[in-house]
């Protein structure tokens, strides 16, 4: 098992910046892939951004590219999605989630956090 906790949520103007993190432990060695995932109400779960402690696979969903970067201090266990120039379509609960495939799919990923609330204000 892989336990996710997020932090660093909260109300933000448009056009500020919010650092997202995630912080993972126990069988942490069992998720090779790190992912930021955002839902709002009554719509799918979205991909954010992706990568793998290898370093291999780096990806962003088109909307945040430019604007987000996903980054991980694995002496820390710990992955952080440091959001910039956000905008009011941002606003969403954002997900960490942790797996063995790399890609856009939630159903790749094994293991999520419980959100944190992010809200842009216009």
């Amino acid at each position: 098992q892989v336990q996710l906790v997020e932090s660093g949520g909260g109300l933000v103007q448009a056009g500020g910046s919010l650092r997202l993190t995630c912080a993972a432990s126990g069988r942490t060695f069992s998720a090779a892939v790190m992912g930021w995932f955002r839902q709002t109400p009554g719509k799918a779960r979205e991909f954010v951004a992706g990568f793998t402690w290898s370093g291999t696979n780096t990806d962003y969903t088109d909307s945040v590219k430019g604007r987000f970067t996903i980054s991980g201090d694995i002496a820390k266990n710990t992955v952080y999605l440091q959001m910039n120039s956000l905008k009011p379509e941002d606003t969403a609960v954002y997900y960490c989630a942790a797996g063995r495939i790399p890609g856009p799919f939630p159903d790749y990923y094994d293991y999520w956090g419980q959100g944190t609330q992010v809200t842009v204000s216009s």
